[in-house]
Protein backbone atom coordinates (compact mmCIF):
# COMPACT_ATOMS: atom_id res chain seq x y z
CA UNK A 1 0.00 0.00 0.00
CA UNK A 2 2.92 2.41 0.58
CA UNK A 3 3.13 5.36 3.53
CA UNK A 4 -0.28 7.37 3.33
CA UNK A 5 -1.06 10.77 4.22
CA UNK A 6 -2.28 10.61 8.04
CA UNK A 7 -5.42 12.29 7.87
CA UNK A 8 -6.51 9.45 5.10
CA UNK A 9 -5.06 7.25 7.99
CA UNK A 10 -6.40 8.38 11.04
CA UNK A 11 -10.17 8.77 8.97
CA UNK A 12 -10.09 5.34 7.82
CA UNK A 13 -9.34 3.89 11.94
CA UNK A 14 -12.56 5.97 12.35
CA UNK A 15 -10.92 8.84 14.46
CA UNK A 16 -12.82 11.41 12.39
CA UNK A 17 -12.95 12.86 9.00
CA UNK A 18 -10.15 13.90 6.92
CA UNK A 19 -11.11 17.37 7.56
CA UNK A 20 -11.32 17.11 10.86
CA UNK A 21 -8.18 15.26 11.52
CA UNK A 22 -6.35 18.36 10.04
CA UNK A 23 -8.31 20.95 11.95
CA UNK A 24 -7.62 18.48 14.84
CA UNK A 25 -3.82 18.34 13.97
CA UNK A 26 -3.99 22.50 13.35
CA UNK A 27 -4.98 22.62 17.31
CA UNK A 28 -2.27 20.54 18.12
CA UNK A 29 -4.10 17.30 19.13
CA UNK A 30 -2.16 14.87 17.54
CA UNK A 31 1.36 13.51 18.17
CA UNK A 32 3.96 11.14 16.69
CA UNK A 33 5.96 9.35 19.23
CA UNK A 34 5.40 12.04 21.56
CA UNK A 35 6.00 14.75 18.91
CA UNK A 36 3.09 17.21 18.32
CA UNK A 37 2.46 17.48 14.29
CA UNK A 38 1.97 20.34 12.51
CA UNK A 39 0.66 18.94 8.96
CA UNK A 40 -1.61 17.00 7.74
CA UNK A 41 0.38 16.23 5.16
CA UNK A 42 2.49 13.77 7.31
CA UNK A 43 3.09 10.66 5.63
CA UNK A 44 2.67 7.36 7.72
CA UNK A 45 3.06 3.40 6.85
CA UNK A 46 0.96 2.19 10.13
CA UNK A 47 -0.41 4.29 12.88
CA UNK A 48 2.03 3.18 15.07
CA UNK A 49 2.88 5.93 17.72
CA UNK A 50 0.24 7.94 16.87
CA UNK A 51 -1.84 9.66 19.48
CA UNK A 52 -4.90 11.76 19.64
CA UNK A 53 -5.24 13.79 22.70
CA UNK A 54 -2.62 11.89 24.50
CA UNK A 55 -4.81 8.50 23.67
CA UNK A 56 -2.86 5.81 21.43
CA UNK A 57 -4.57 4.93 18.17
CA UNK A 58 -5.52 1.73 17.76
CA UNK A 59 -5.39 0.27 14.14
CA UNK A 60 -8.18 0.37 11.85
CA UNK A 61 -10.41 -2.54 11.89
CA UNK A 62 -12.84 -4.23 9.04
CA UNK A 63 -15.38 -1.08 7.90
CA UNK A 64 -18.59 -1.65 9.45
CA UNK A 65 -21.89 0.13 8.68
CA UNK A 66 -25.24 0.61 10.64
CA UNK A 67 -28.47 1.18 10.22
CA UNK A 68 -29.90 3.56 12.76
CA UNK A 69 -33.35 4.79 13.13
CA UNK A 70 -33.20 8.45 13.92
CA UNK A 71 -35.94 9.94 15.97
CA UNK A 72 -37.03 13.92 15.60
CA UNK A 73 -35.58 16.76 17.83
CA UNK A 74 -32.63 14.91 17.89
CA UNK A 75 -28.81 16.90 16.46
CA UNK A 76 -27.10 14.95 14.20
CA UNK A 77 -23.66 15.57 16.03
CA UNK A 78 -21.27 14.67 19.07
CA UNK A 79 -22.40 17.10 21.39
CA UNK A 80 -24.51 20.13 21.16
CA UNK A 81 -23.67 23.67 23.15
CA UNK A 82 -27.47 24.36 23.35
CA UNK A 83 -27.39 21.21 25.27
CA UNK A 84 -29.91 19.95 23.14
CA UNK A 85 -30.22 15.58 22.61
CA UNK A 86 -27.72 14.06 19.80
CA UNK A 87 -27.85 10.83 18.37
CA UNK A 88 -25.41 9.34 20.29
CA UNK A 89 -27.63 10.35 23.71
CA UNK A 90 -29.57 7.85 21.72
CA UNK A 91 -27.32 5.00 20.26
CA UNK A 92 -27.02 1.90 22.90
CA UNK A 93 -24.32 1.18 24.52
CA UNK A 94 -21.02 -1.50 23.23
CA UNK A 95 -21.29 0.13 19.75
CA UNK A 96 -17.91 0.53 18.38
CA UNK A 97 -17.37 4.90 17.65
CA UNK A 98 -19.41 5.29 14.86
CA UNK A 99 -19.58 8.76 12.85
CA UNK A 100 -22.78 9.64 10.46
CA UNK A 101 -22.69 9.07 6.95
CA UNK A 102 -24.36 12.59 5.98
CA UNK A 103 -26.03 14.68 7.99
CA UNK A 104 -30.59 15.09 9.19
CA UNK A 105 -31.54 18.39 10.46
CA UNK A 106 -32.99 18.22 13.77
CA UNK A 107 -36.47 17.74 12.86
CA UNK A 108 -35.98 15.14 10.42
CA UNK A 109 -36.54 11.56 11.46
CA UNK A 110 -35.56 8.40 9.42
CA UNK A 111 -32.79 6.38 8.38
CA UNK A 112 -29.00 7.63 9.37
CA UNK A 113 -26.19 5.27 8.35
CA UNK A 114 -23.38 4.88 10.90
CA UNK A 115 -19.86 3.59 10.16
CA UNK A 116 -16.29 3.48 11.89
CA UNK A 117 -14.57 3.67 8.60
CA UNK A 118 -13.66 7.18 7.68
CA UNK A 119 -13.01 6.11 4.10
CA UNK A 120 -16.51 4.45 3.38
CA UNK A 121 -18.36 7.53 5.13
CA UNK A 122 -16.36 9.66 2.49
CA UNK A 123 -17.31 7.61 -0.64
CA UNK A 124 -21.21 7.27 0.18
CA UNK A 125 -21.57 11.14 1.12
CA UNK A 126 -19.44 12.17 -2.17
CA UNK A 127 -21.74 13.54 -4.83
CA UNK A 128 -19.78 11.28 -7.67
CA UNK A 129 -20.61 8.25 -5.86
CA UNK A 130 -24.51 9.65 -6.72
CA UNK A 131 -26.06 6.94 -3.92
CA UNK A 132 -29.77 7.88 -4.22
CA UNK A 133 -31.58 9.01 -0.84
CA UNK A 134 -35.37 8.57 -0.70
CA UNK A 135 -37.48 10.50 1.58
CA UNK A 136 -41.31 10.73 2.54
CA UNK A 137 -42.36 14.71 2.85
CA UNK A 138 -46.16 15.42 4.80
CA UNK A 139 -46.39 18.72 3.60
CA UNK A 140 -49.18 21.41 3.97
CA UNK A 141 -50.70 23.54 1.03
CA UNK A 142 -51.56 22.94 -2.39
CA UNK A 143 -48.99 21.56 -5.20
CA UNK A 144 -49.68 19.56 -8.29
CA UNK A 145 -47.83 16.12 -9.81
CA UNK A 146 -46.55 18.14 -12.58
CA UNK A 147 -45.04 20.67 -10.29
CA UNK A 148 -43.50 18.11 -8.83
CA UNK A 149 -42.44 16.19 -11.76
CA UNK A 150 -40.54 20.20 -13.08
CA UNK A 151 -38.15 19.20 -10.14
CA UNK A 152 -36.28 16.18 -12.48
CA UNK A 153 -34.86 19.32 -14.45
CA UNK A 154 -33.15 20.68 -11.27
CA UNK A 155 -34.44 23.96 -9.70
CA UNK A 156 -32.68 27.37 -8.55
CA UNK A 157 -33.65 28.50 -4.74
CA UNK A 158 -31.94 31.97 -3.53
CA UNK A 159 -28.79 31.13 -5.93
CA UNK A 160 -28.67 27.39 -4.84
CA UNK A 161 -28.90 24.92 -7.74
CA UNK A 162 -30.10 21.79 -6.74
CA UNK A 163 -29.85 18.62 -8.73
CA UNK A 164 -32.90 16.52 -10.50
CA UNK A 165 -35.05 15.07 -7.57
CA UNK A 166 -37.76 12.66 -8.68
CA UNK A 167 -40.83 13.42 -6.98
CA UNK A 168 -44.32 11.70 -6.95
CA UNK A 169 -47.55 12.88 -4.53
CA UNK A 170 -48.25 9.91 -2.87
CA UNK A 171 -51.67 11.39 -1.37
CA UNK A 172 -53.41 13.73 -0.66
CA UNK A 173 -55.84 14.18 2.65
CA UNK A 174 -57.89 17.46 2.73
CA UNK A 175 -55.11 20.37 2.61
CA UNK A 176 -52.44 17.75 4.07
CA UNK A 177 -50.41 15.17 1.05
CA UNK A 178 -47.49 12.94 1.52
CA UNK A 179 -44.83 12.98 -1.04
CA UNK A 180 -42.04 10.60 -1.78
CA UNK A 181 -38.82 12.01 -2.94
CA UNK A 182 -35.57 10.52 -4.13
CA UNK A 183 -31.91 12.80 -4.66
CA UNK A 184 -28.47 11.51 -4.94
CA UNK A 185 -27.03 15.34 -3.74
CA UNK A 186 -28.44 15.66 -0.86
CA UNK A 187 -27.51 19.31 0.24
CA UNK A 188 -28.03 21.05 3.54
CA UNK A 189 -31.83 21.18 3.86
CA UNK A 190 -32.57 20.63 0.27
CA UNK A 191 -35.93 18.87 0.26
CA UNK A 192 -37.15 21.43 2.82
CA UNK A 193 -36.39 24.33 0.86
CA UNK A 194 -37.32 22.58 -2.24
CA UNK A 195 -40.71 21.83 -0.90
CA UNK A 196 -40.84 25.61 0.76
CA UNK A 197 -40.03 26.98 -2.82
CA UNK A 198 -43.28 25.36 -3.77
CA UNK A 199 -45.21 26.37 -1.09
CA UNK A 200 -45.25 24.12 1.19
CA UNK A 201 -44.93 23.50 4.61
CA UNK A 202 -43.35 20.76 5.86
CA UNK A 203 -44.97 19.10 9.15
CA UNK A 204 -42.95 15.88 9.22
CA UNK A 205 -40.10 14.29 7.13
CA UNK A 206 -38.87 10.91 6.88
CA UNK A 207 -35.44 9.65 5.09
CA UNK A 208 -36.66 5.99 4.52
CA UNK A 209 -33.91 4.71 2.44
CA UNK A 210 -29.83 5.61 1.90
CA UNK A 211 -28.83 3.54 -1.63
CA UNK A 212 -30.02 0.02 -1.15
CA UNK A 213 -30.50 0.41 2.67
CA UNK A 214 -33.64 1.46 4.67
CA UNK A 215 -35.80 1.20 7.39
CA UNK A 216 -37.11 -1.96 7.16
CA UNK A 217 -37.40 -4.38 10.27
CA UNK A 218 -36.16 -0.97 12.20
CA UNK A 219 -38.47 1.23 15.52
CA UNK A 220 -37.24 4.58 16.23
CA UNK A 221 -33.79 4.47 18.12
CA UNK A 222 -32.91 1.01 16.86
CA UNK A 223 -29.73 -0.09 15.23
CA UNK A 224 -28.99 -3.08 13.38
CA UNK A 225 -25.37 -4.06 11.59
CA UNK A 226 -25.41 -4.07 7.31
CA UNK A 227 -24.64 -8.03 7.28
CA UNK A 228 -20.46 -7.69 5.84
CA UNK A 229 -21.63 -9.43 2.20
CA UNK A 230 -24.29 -6.87 1.63
CA UNK A 231 -21.96 -4.32 2.47
CA UNK A 232 -18.82 -5.52 -0.27
CA UNK A 233 -21.03 -6.17 -2.73
CA UNK A 234 -22.79 -2.55 -2.69
CA UNK A 235 -19.00 -1.27 -2.40
CA UNK A 236 -18.32 -3.05 -5.31
CA UNK A 237 -21.00 -1.86 -6.80
CA UNK A 238 -19.99 2.07 -6.34
CA UNK A 239 -18.81 4.38 -9.43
Amino acid sequence: MGPQRIAKLLARAGIASRRDVERMIAEGRIALDGEVLTTPATLLETLQGVTVDGKPVRPAGAARLFRFYKPQATLTAARDPKGRPTIYDKLPPGLPRLMPVGRLDFMTEGLLLMTNDGELKRLLELPRTGVVRHYRARAFGEVSQAQLEALAEGVTIEGIRYGSIDANLERRTGRNCWIEMSLAEGKNREVRRVLAYLGLQVSRLIRTAYGPFDLTGLDMNDVAEVPRGQLDQFRGSLK
